[in-house]
């Protein structure tokens, strides 16, 4: 059985469709197809029931995927040791990241790191789900908490200062943020710290704009609909925002990096780790 087509099939059971599953392995969607039915013919069964809201396990489907899935983690093991053991400073890393985080904190030090290792390839994905460091879905990836899966090693770092914005040209600002608008989380995001400091220091203020978009809070502070809370390597970076000061800043945030234990002495991946601690060894306390 090609470990190739056991792969695509973990895909489908995951994502649910060809279309989903062709992006999260690098095919294409006809491919997909192409395989799944030569998997399902080498196997005699129908591992899936095509419906109208996409792919579903069979019964059959159903009794292999702890096998398949046992398959998956021995491959992936067995690249990770590999993979380990590399000395060159060439090849891939893939890094996972937020969308302002890698824009405006990683982009720079990933630009240094390109210029020292020219036959380093880094792809950098900044979309919001978590990707598996087990299946090496991603090499290294950036988080603001710790790393709570097995085998990840996790540190912390960077602790990142926020700070309330407003545009240049904003009207004054009263101190219970009677008449003030507000840029913030989405209801989805509403426990996150910052949305509770504006809620304490601005209770009156009323919300103008919401998403869970660091980088379109930031625009949309600058384009005057609102107040913002921003991290401020992002809200500093836009030079028509001033900070306001309302005598307490708003909480900072820690970053977390985490790698898998079986990539520690992959040359390419320990010059990036150092060049990333050297980079922000004062932005850690």
């Amino acid at each position: 059985m090609d470990w190739n087509d056991v792969r695509i099939f973990l895909a489908i059971a995951r994502e649910g469709s060809l279309g989903a599953a062709a992006r999260a392995v690098g095919q294409t969607q006809p491919t997909m197809g192409r395989r799944l039915r030569a998997l399902e013919a080498a196997v005699g069964q129908t591992l899936f029931q095509r419906t109208a809201d996409g792919f579903v396990l069979t019964d059959e489907g159903m009794a292999v995927v702890a096998s398949a899935e046992r398959m998956e983690e021995e491959a992936l093991a067995f690249e990770r040791a590999l993979a380990g053991r590399e000395s060159t400073l060439s090849g891939q890393l893939r890094l996972a990241a937020s969308d302002w985080f890698g824009s405006y904190v990683l982009a720079p030090v990933l630009a240094e790191f390109a210029r020292r290792h020219p036959a380093v390839t880094v792809e950098l994905l900044t979309d919001a789900r978590l990707y598996s460091l087990a299946r090496r879905e991603a090499d290294l990836a950036f988080r603001i908490k710790a790393f709570d899966e097995p085998d990840v090693i996790s540190r912390r770092l960077l602790r990142m200062p926020y700070a309330l914005y407003a545009s240049a040209g904003g009207a004054r600002l009263r101190k219970d943020g009677r008449g003030a608008r507000l840029v913030t989380m989405n209801a989805a995001f509403g426990g996150m710290p910052d949305v509770g400091w504006l809620k304490k220091h601005l209770p009156h203020a009323t919300v103008a704009f919401t998403s869970n978009n660091r980088e379109a809070q930031a625009r949309m502070c600058a384009e005057g609909i609102g107040l913002a809370v921003l991290p401020v390597a992002l809200g500093d970076a836009f030079p028509t925002l001033r900070r306001i000061d309302l005598g307490e800043a708003p909480p900072s945030r820690d970053t977390w990096l985490g790698y898998h234990k079986d990539l520690k002495r992959l040359n390419r991946l320990r010059s990036l780790l150092d060049l990333l601690s050297e980079r922000f060894a004062d932005a850690v306390a």
